[in-house]
């Protein structure tokens, strides 16, 4: 099977992706701070800082739900369970005996079915618990001309449990996905395909199916 270089990964989606990574890895190194795991900015910093990145990454949120929507792309994540427990199947025992990957990557298919379900998951569940709760958190004391106004929220333990569970769930996929991006033709190649946006793929024009049908058109047409 020969195969091309193909554009897949659009620059915005790139940005996305990494400034998207870098927020997320940088608001759980402050956000485990301020819970006391360790000192590195120190507390009053550490809070300062989480919050201007947390300010930053639903700004980026904003954007990458626009983009998605008037792009069409927001189709890629739609989840589905066909192929789920080859794909399954695949990570557990296949790719540890060089099994072939049980589905084709395309430009409108760039997710295998684990993916869809993962990234789904993480879109309307994690990201928007770990975002409200994070909100909440913040203005539950907040000061104004009137003096200091309150969310009407009988105490924090509940939300805090809420943002940090969620904070964990991000850095065990942060976590995961580092390890599934080393799983690709090569160990850097799903990582080289999201700096450049090109990624090798198979060439369905030169497909034996594809070919075959011409060869089959050819002779109807003899």
């Amino acid at each position: 099977m020969s195969k091309k270089q193909v554009y897949i990964y659009k620059s915005f989606e790139r940005f996305w992706h990494w400034m998207q990574a870098i927020l997320i890895f940088f608001l759980a190194f402050t956000g485990f701070e301020i819970h006391d795991t360790y000192t590195f900015f120190g507390y009053r910093d550490a809070v300062r800082y989480h919050n201007v990145a947390a300010y930053m990454l639903i700004a980026l949120i904003v954007f990458a739900i626009f983009w998605h929507l008037t792009t069409g792309e927001y189709k890629q994540y739609i989840p589905t369970f066909k192929n789920i427990r080859a794909q399954l199947d695949y990570y557990i025992f296949g790719i540890f005996r060089n099994a072939p990957h049980p589905t084709k990557k395309t430009v409108l298919s760039k997710l295998n079915p684990l993916q869809k379900f993962t990234y789904f998951g993480l879109k309307i569940l994690v990201i928007p618990v770990s975002v409200t709760s994070g909100l909440l958190y913040m203005f539950y004391r907040y000061p104004s001309k009137q003096g200091v106004e309150a969310i009407n929220i009988e105490s924090l333990e509940f939300i805090a449990i809420f943002h940090t569970i969620a904070a964990i769930l991000l850095v065990i996929f942060i976590v995961t996905h580092l390890y599934l991006i080393t799983t690709g033709e090569s160990v850097t190649s799903n990582l080289r395909a999201m700096l450049t946006g090109f990624e090798e793929l198979e060439d369905a024009n030169n497909s034996t199916e594809n070919i075959a049908e011409k060869n089959l058109s050819t002779k109807n047409l003899e």
